[in-house]
């Protein structure tokens, strides 16, 4: 019987504030993954800088490109693939990786590969252990709040998205109020746990029959309660405001997906996003999964990939080799790419 030949992908990504690297093999084994993080270059003004980010991607692309090789003992004749972040994203952080990988698949011949970044960031699972479908996943960070129904490894329809903010996108908000740093999800998280929800801010379209979110109310709830606070001249416990932030959140996407859960009845349940690194978030989807009469099997990939990298590109590449979806010289950057939502989608 003739041995199954393993595929490698060298993988880009680029698509925001991290310029990554990676070698994936058979979309499930890391061989190599390089992060070139811009966190203190954008901490300074309170958010992403388009700009900056392009040209700091273009400062290490092709350094990461070599160290991804090296540490995977690869050279490009070991390659079967090239893959690269197509959108959605900042266009000008899009361009620099797709650019990087056609001109690696024009040199070397290797076929080239778009992925979807929310596809990408859903099929990290992968990398941790093979995704039974149908599956579901609740895809949370700083753009974006979906629940995605998984047919297969190809295909993937929106049956809940936010109607405004992301949840990843309001604690980054709130967190300028209370003087944290960007990004301020880690920080928020960690003061949550210190304290107690005492305020009780909304929960937005909590009861609705509907598995979309929106997080704009719960954002304008507290910054307006700061700012009646320190009008008053009051001082309101920090741990407390975040807390009571935190459940609000964690309340209405537990509350909406484990509704979906129960209609869809999916084989796996996957969290994606660096939302999905939210402690709070991760201990509370799990508590309820475990108390269903019929449970999904649960995947809630390390902490390491719930943020951009370009692992999950090569691991969402791979089903797109499998499948024969393969792009051409053309491949542009589509930086308000969607998923197509679902038929049944209210």
């Amino acid at each position: 019987m003739k041995e199954k030949k393993d595929i490698r992908i060298l993988a880009f990504e680029s698509s925001c504030d991290e310029t990554s690297t990676a070698v994936v093999k058979n979309g499930s084994e890391i061989e190599s993954l390089v992060v070139a993080t811009q966190i203190k270059s954008h901490a300074r003004f309170g958010g992403v800088v388009p700009e900056v980010a392009s040209r700091h991607h273009i400062e290490v692309i092709t350094q990461i490109t070599r160290e991804a090789m090296e540490q995977a003992g690869v050279d490009w004749k070991d390659l079967d693939a090239i893959a690269v972040t197509h959108g959605p994203g900042l266009v000008g952080a899009l361009l620099i990786g797709i650019n990087a990988a056609k001109a690696a698949s024009m040199a070397t011949g290797l076929p080239l590969i778009g992925v979807d970044h929310i596809m990408g960031h859903i099929s990290a699972a992968q990398l941790v252990e093979p995704i039974q479908y149908p599956a579901l996943a609740l895809q949370v960070s700083g753009g974006h709040t979906e629940i995605v129904l998984l047919k297969d490894p190809t295909h993937f329809e929106i049956v809940g998205d936010t109607r405004d903010d992301a949840a990843g996108e309001a604690y980054d908000k709130i967190g300028r109020v209370l003087g944290v740093n960007y990004p301020a999800g880690k920080t928020i998280d960690q003061w949550a746990h210190e304290g107690k929800d005492s305020f009780g801010f909304p929960r937005a379209m909590i009861d609705e029959d509907n598995y979309d979110f929106s997080f704009s109310g719960l954002k304008s709830a507290f910054i307006n309660t700061c700012h009646h606070a320190d009008q008053l001249g009051q001082k309101l416990d920090k741990y407390d405001l975040a807390a009571s932030f935190q459940a609000a959140v964690v309340d209405v996407l537990a509350e909406k997906t484990i509704r979906a859960i129960k209609e869809y009845q999916p084989k796996t349940f996957i969290m994606g996003g660096g939302v999905a690194a939210n402690r709070g978030l991760r201990e509370r989807m799990a508590k309820e999964i475990a108390a269903l009469e019929k449970a999904p099997k649960v995947i809630l990939p390390p902490l390491k990939l719930c943020g951009d990298n370009a692992a999950m590109i090569g691991a969402a590449a791979y089903n797109q080799y499998l499948a024969g979806n393969f792009a051409d010289l053309t491949l542009d950057a589509d930086p308000s790419m969607e998923l197509p939502y679902a038929e049944d989608y209210r």
